[in-house]
């Protein structure tokens, strides 16, 4: 029928004729497989994404990757791939995205932030705190205007990292002792930044960190929705 097929797996329907074969090899699209990496998410729960045997991806399981090695998008497979080569492609995706916003990064901010690894440990803080576009570059700035000032950041999800570290949620509120307790993770107790990332940021978040609002805000506070 001189149409294009395009290379996939497809759902052929049990007794389909030939006639509807072609149909569905020329007319419909091949399955998707892929693994979303939700912004905020760990590699320990993209681990355990890939690490589902109900995935279509073949090799022994593996183990997760250092944090914040993941970029935070959907990453395409084809059936039958192993979960090596999938962690493989997501890493080198991360990289090269780190490498592209750090090449253009805003050097007013070399002072504090001064490499790609703390613009990465940055963007996971900024990611953590708030799931909205528009208030990333000055949650950024927040953070920016604290390390220059030598001041803590003080940031509640670096010390629900050091409790769970991206294995788990952290089922309850953050108590005193939380905060008191000496965790590499816990920016209430630590200078400056934490040692890593504390989850896989997205594009959003590493461009807000490489180019934070210009602001002079030392603090941010999460906002309730409104009493009905």
């Amino acid at each position: 029928r001189d149409a294009k097929i395009l290379p996939g797996q497809y759902m052929v329907p049990a007794h389909a004729s030939m006639d509807d074969i072609l149909r569905v090899i020329t007319e419909t699209k091949p399955q998707e497989f892929f693994i979303n990496v939700i912004p905020g998410e760990s590699s320990w729960q993209v681990a355990e994404k890939l690490n589902d045997p109900a995935q279509a991806l073949s090799g022994a399981e593996i183990n997760p990757p250092l944090e914040g090695t993941l970029l935070a998008v959907r990453h395409d497979f084809f059936p039958g791939d192993s979960r090596q080569s999938v962690i493989d492609a997501m890493q080198k995706t991360m990289a090269d995205q780190v490498a592209k916003i750090w090449a253009d990064h805003d050097p007013a901010i070399d002072d504090v932030v001064k490499s790609p690894g703390q613009l990465v440990t940055l963007a996971s803080l900024v990611e953590k705190e708030t799931g909205l576009e528009t208030e990333r570059p000055d949650v950024a700035s927040v953070f920016i205007n604290r390390l220059r000032k030598h001041m803590r950041l003080q940031t509640d999800p670096s010390v629900i990292y050091g409790i769970t570290l991206g294995q788990d949620k952290l089922a309850r509120k953050l108590t005193t002792a939380d905060l008191k307790a000496k965790t590499p993770y816990n920016t209430y107790q630590i200078d400056g930044l934490p040692p890593g990332p504390i989850a896989n940021p997205g594009v959003e978040a590493l461009k807000a960190a490489a180019h934070p609002s210009k602001t002079s805000f030392l603090y941010f506070v999460a906002k309730g929705a409104a009493p009905s």
